[in-house]
Order: structure tokens, then sequence, then C-alpha cells
């Protein structure tokens, strides 16, 4: 069970706060028998069943006064639900536009796909760059071996002095093992 200092309450029975929850707000509501106390669709049905049975005993005053009370409570709950209504429609309205941004944001990037062909060939090449190059910084695979073929001959290098006869040392490649210098 709450406490009374939970509730908001002003004297006659109304909560201070937005409208938006009172649907389920329990009152608690001082009426000419006493006090009523539940959801405000419980105290309408109230009132009007202490309504008729006041009309049942001939008492004209006390049926109105228990009408009144009611009709204060239908008022009071159809604006709380008038207000729930239109923040249910705000919210539903704000739904429908984030729904058609998604679409939109999608019917874009599928025309994109569509101009673009969606083709691999069509889409920018690549430039091909050779296996032996030294700017392509790719490391040679078998896959990428060209067939071999054969080598050319090489001319060796003018002696230095022709006429003495053969140098102690013979000729240096350039690798230094018969090998071109590998590219770094």
């Amino acid at each position: 069970m709450r406490s009374s200092k939970s509730r908001s309450r002003n004297k006659s029975g109304r909560n201070n706060r937005s409208m938006g929850n009172i649907v389920n707000r329990v009152f608690d509501s001082s009426g000419p028998e006493g006090k009523v106390r539940g959801t405000p669709q419980q105290i309408i049905d109230k009132y009007n069943q202490l309504a008729r049975d006041a009309q049942l005993a001939g008492d004209r005053v006390l049926t109105e006064n228990f009408q009144q009370h009611a009709e204060h409570y239908l008022r009071l709950l159809a604006t709380a639900q008038k207000e729930q209504e239109q923040r249910r429609e705000e919210q539903e309205r704000q739904n429908r536009e984030r729904q058609a941004e998604r679409d939109r944001e999608r019917a874009k990037r599928q025309e994109r796909e569509a101009n673009s062909g969606g083709d691999a060939s069509d889409a920018p090449q690549p430039d091909v760059v050779e296996a032996g190059s030294e700017e392509s910084g790719l490391v040679e695979t078998p896959e990428t071996k060209k067939s071999e073929k054969p080598k050319r001959s090489r001319k060796p290098k003018p002696k230095k002095d022709q006429g003495e006869g053969k140098s102690e040392e013979p000729p240096k490649a350039e690798g230094g093992d018969g090998a071109p210098e590998a590219a770094e």
C-alpha cells in the first residue's frame, strides 16, 4: 500500500502532475456519503451506481450530487485519455518520419549500387605493375614467375691490361655470385 505522502494531490483530489498517467492512478474522492477510492474509471462507476441508488430511493438532490461527482472524474479521465492519444499519435508520427528517412537512405544506397553497375569489369581497375619492377614492393611467387627464357650471354668487361696477359682477379659480376643484384 502506498503512503499518502507519495501522492501529490490538492484539496479537490486532483493530481498536481501531468495528466499522462492519471488513467491508472488511484484517487481518494470525498463524496456526499464519504470517501470513494480508486482509479478514475472505478470512481466514475461507483458514483454512477450511488446515483442510481439515490434515484431509486427518490432523492433527486443526492442523485444530482453523485452525477456531478461522476462527471468530474469523467472529464478528468477524458482529458488524460486525450493527452495519451496525442502522445501516441506524436510517437507514431516520429516513427513514420524515422522510417521514411531510413527508406530514403536505403533507396540512395541502392541507386548508388545500381549506378556502379555491381559489375567488377566496369569498376576502375588498378594499374598493372610488373612483378620484377623495383617499385612494386611485391615478392615474386612461382605463379607470377615468367616462363624460363634463354638467358643472354654477357660480354666480359674489357681487361685493363690486355698486353700483359690474364689478370690475377677474374672479372667480378655485379652481384658477386654471377647473378644480377637484387632490388632493394
